[in-house]
């Protein structure tokens, strides 16, 4: 068995013997390519990463315009040399080096690798240096870190955790619209992992989160609606107990109706009795069993819009929930008739 020390690892190549040790089989000849990569290697192994870092840079100047086959061993050891040195928006230069100039070598993934591990840690709240001091947040490169990932090695694992991950993010912060947006993609990508009832009941979430009154653009609650009836029927039992159920669909039914309601009565103040008489009559026949249904039965009859009440056929389904964040004074968001 060998070992071949990595980016981490060891410069020396070394055997396991018969009785469990370690022992070095070969040791790079002096003054090659590969001792000046080794003693890098071994560099940052030993907690070095400067010295590590002056060695690479002087190589890699002599042999940047050489089609050399240390060449992106040699530009990922400099970047883990800065990053360990304690400047990894640096380092992405290096990592950035590799990704670009070297797609097929085995570097590509593992500069890939060090790209999402810096990214996490933006997106975890470490900030950038700026002259010497970590003033700047690192959030926005740290988006683009995993955004990264997910483009340049589409379907593999590592994108499908930078994909999860960039989603969590989101929700994590409130950004639910991008939120909504990640965990979408991420469903779409990779429908078969793991973490897609997560990502299929925070998607619910997020929308729903997203209404923020009768007054704005209910198109959130009517995705929510329609992904609630999904999750039911894929996850029955964790519907039922995350309470994604039919009871659900119906409270989001009574704040579709209120916001339909909502723009009818603006029509009404806006002197357009045409477009609110539509309206009422979409929400009569599309909310049939709600309060506002009921409210826009009487404002039907008031208006000699409807000749009488009619007979109804289901009961109100209870008082409409609170699921806006504010009402504002903004105009609502127009009913398409």
């Amino acid at each position: 068995m060998c070992s071949t020390g990595s980016a981490w690892g060891q410069a020396k190549e070394l055997e396991l013997n018969e009785s469990g040790e370690f022992q070095e089989t070969r040791v790079p000849e002096a003054g090659t390519d590969e001792a000046t990569i080794a003693r890098a290697r071994e560099l940052i192994a030993n907690d070095r990463p400067a010295e590590a870092r002056s060695i690479l840079t002087s190589w890699i100047d002599d042999h940047s315009r050489e089609d050399n086959p240390y060449l992106a061993e040699a530009y990922l050891l400099r970047g883990d040399a800065i990053t360990a040195d304690g400047n990894e928006y640096k380092a992405l230069y290096d990592y950035e080096a590799v990704v670009l100039q070297f797609p097929s070598s085995p570097e590509f993934v593992t500069a890939l690798e060090r790209e999402y591990r810096i990214g996490m840690e933006y997106l975890g709240g470490l900030r950038r240096r700026v002259f010497g001091i970590r003033l700047e947040s690192g959030a926005p490169i740290g988006e683009e870190l995993l955004v990264r990932v997910q483009e340049r090695l589409p379907k593999s694992q590592l994108a499908e955790q930078a994909a999860i991950d960039l989603a969590d993010y989101y929700y994590r912060i409130r950004e639910m619209e991008m939120a909504a947006e990640m965990y979408g993609i991420f469903l779409t990508n990779f429908p078969e992992s793991q973490h897609r009832k997560k990502a299929m009941q925070r998607r619910i979430y997020s929308n729903i989160a997203r209404f923020k009154g009768p007054r704005y653009n209910a198109a959130p609650l009517i995705e929510a609606q329609y992904l609630v009836e999904g999750f039911s029927q894929t996850y029955p039992a964790d519907a039922q107990a995350a309470g994604l159920t039919d009871a659900l669909v119906a409270r989001l039914d009574e704040s579709l109706a209120a916001q339909m309601l909502e723009t009818s009565r603006w029509y009404i103040r806006q002197k357009d009795p045409a477009s609110a008489r539509v309206t009422l009559q979409r929400l009569l026949r599309e909310h049939p069993g709600t309060l506002a249904a009921a409210r826009a039965t009487e404002i039907m009859v008031d208006r000699g819009w409807m000749a009488s009440p009619p007979a109804p056929n289901t009961e109100p389904s209870g008082a409409v929930p609170d699921l806006s964040g504010s009402t504002g004074s903004s105009e609502p968001t127009q009913a398409t008739p």
